[in-house]
């Protein structure tokens, strides 16, 4: 009589669980979503070739400092990179020299307060000092960059990708959603989460850097260059990362075939 009564109560259970998941995916079947512009022309990031890509990806200190001065020449106006320090730029390749110059001749200046007369100043930046942050009062910040990286799917390839990816809508996709033309003061971009951003090209045309070392700064040279340097602010430890991987892997192969050797010492005598 137990066993009856609770298989009763199973089916009950298995029964309404039925109907509440039909109840939930009824709408979907009578009435499936439709599609959207953004489903149709939103675009998948593409491939980015960096040496830091992979698993035994290391930077390259050219690349980097290029990198550095796309974003001071271009980038550091309207986003921060709060969560870098100015002497960080040594494991660029930079001296102290260098830093504290580089620091002291950042546009913003460290932000000071004095805690008897409550006033506010300003300093020049020092090489311990991160970043400034920069603020847009009454219209919100753009993002912080020290992260971007990290903090978009496939982070590199969604950053160049968006660099280079500022195009005029697609006379098909006006056609097929004439309610999608961008609006004023927005700009279309086929990688960017809804097709329209607010932040204008930022890399308009070759040659918008003159890079110190002579490199050629093509728009996709310096996308490029510019990604590999928000990798490195986004993870600057990724070669010590990778080399104590690599290291770990290797002591667990000979890990492996010792404990595999002493496996056979103790047991080469036993009879089966």
């Amino acid at each position: 009589m137990i066993r009856i009564i609770s298989s009763a109560i199973g089916a009950a259970f298995v029964f309404v669980l039925a109907i509440a998941l039909f109840g939930s995916i009824k709408g979907q079947i009578t009435d499936p979503v439709k599609a959207t512009a953004v489903d149709d022309f939103h675009l998948a990031p593409k491939e980015v070739e960096l040496k830091s890509n992979g698993y035994f990806g290391t930077f390259d200190k050219r690349q980097l400092q290029r990198g550095l001065q796309v974003y001071k020449e271009v980038c550091s106006a309207c986003h921060s990179l709060s969560h870098v320090a100015f002497r960080d730029l040594k494991e660029l390749g930079y001296n102290d020299a260098q830093v504290k110059k580089f620091a002291a001749d950042w546009q913003l200046k460290a932000q000071t307060f004095d805690d008897k007369s409550g006033d506010r100043g300003e300093r020049p930046n020092v090489p311990s000092d991160h970043f400034p942050k920069v603020y847009y009062p009454g219209t919100g910040s753009p993002p912080d960059l020290s992260l971007i990286t990290k903090a978009r799917e496939e982070g590199p390839a969604y950053v160049h990708s968006l660099l280079t990816g500022y195009t005029k809508e697609p006379a098909a996709l006006l056609a097929k959603y004439p309610d999608s033309k961008t609006p004023d003061g927005l700009y279309y971009n086929p990688y960017f989460a809804n097709l329209n951003i607010a932040m204008p090209p930022p890399l308009t045309q070759d040659g918008q850097v003159t890079y110190l070392d002579g490199t050629k700064s093509t728009v996709d040279q310096m996308a490029k260059d510019v990604t590999a340097f928000l990798v490195w602010t986004a993870e600057p430890n990724l070669e010590t990362r990778h080399d104590a991987g690599f290291a770990a892997g290797i002591f667990l192969l000979i890990f492996c075939f010792l404990a595999w050797g002493a496996y056979q010492n103790v047991w080469r005598d036993v009879k089966h």
